[in-house]
């Protein structure tokens, strides 16, 4: 980060106070502005009202769960929301991931495990490609890089940060087949491990959103055994 830059604020949404407060050490001392809020539903008035670069949202939490909060914070607010869960609930992961979340890191938490996924998180909105054009026309369906948004007939569409990146990339990859781990490994800059069912739940949300049957995809489609790919004559 540049002298000139603001440091990126982050909301830590975490009841357990000596937790929260030790996260906010660590990650101030690595360049972050960072707040913290104990209950669900002021989390939600916050999150909408103050725009943080990024949430870290618990699952457990007074007035209002990390579920609920995702939901109804959702359709106003459209940075990155990285979900803490329970180690061994998959049900927890993939439910937040349904519900908007970005993505997760275990309990218990490990701060340069929680430091380097946000770090992650904030690097997406500035990867380009200059090889790649920054706005791609698929029939009635418009995505344009520069600003990050996506149009269908006319109409804005609804992406978390998270859903516009894959749409990105695999937009961008037009008629060629992306593996889970092609994905992963530029997307999150990690190795796939065979179980995260993250890209799935995602593929499912994206459909929908952009005027693909779930049932019968035309533009997204599955390739078993492959991955994912998007058909290069897509139209809306």
């Amino acid at each position: 980060m540049s002298s000139h830059e603001s440091p990126p604020r982050i909301l830590i949404v975490e009841d357990d106070q000596r937790l929260a407060e030790l996260t906010q050490e660590y990650l101030i001392r690595n360049g972050m502005e960072v707040s913290i809020e104990s209950d669900g539903l002021r989390a939600i008035r916050r999150i909408i009202d103050e725009q943080p670069d990024l949430v870290v949202l618990d699952l457990m939490l007074p007035g209002a769960d990390g579920l609920t909060i995702c939901r109804e914070v959702r359709n106003h607010y459209l940075h990155p929301i990285v979900m803490l869960t329970a180690r061994t609930d998959d049900m927890d992961q993939v439910l937040g991931l349904e519900m908007g979340a970005d993505d997760y890191v275990p309990k218990p938490v490990q701060p340069r495990v929680l430091l380097a996924r946000i770090r992650a998180q904030l690097r997406r909105g500035d990867k380009t490609d200059n090889n790649v054009p920054q706005r791609i026309v698929f029939g009635e369906l418009i995505i344009d890089n520069g600003s990050r948004s996506v149009v269908l007939r006319g109409d804005m569409v609804e992406l978390t940060s998270a859903e516009y990146d894959l749409l990105w990339l695999l937009s961008s990859n037009a008629g060629r087949i992306l593996s889970r781990e092609d994905i992963f490994s530029q997307l999150r800059g990690i190795e796939y491990d065979g179980q995260d069912r993250s890209i799935d739940v995602r593929i499912s949300r994206i459909r929908p959103k952009i005027g693909d049957d779930p049932d019968s995809p035309r533009m997204i489609k599955t390739v078993r055994g492959k991955g994912y790919l998007f058909v290069k004559d897509s139209a809306a």
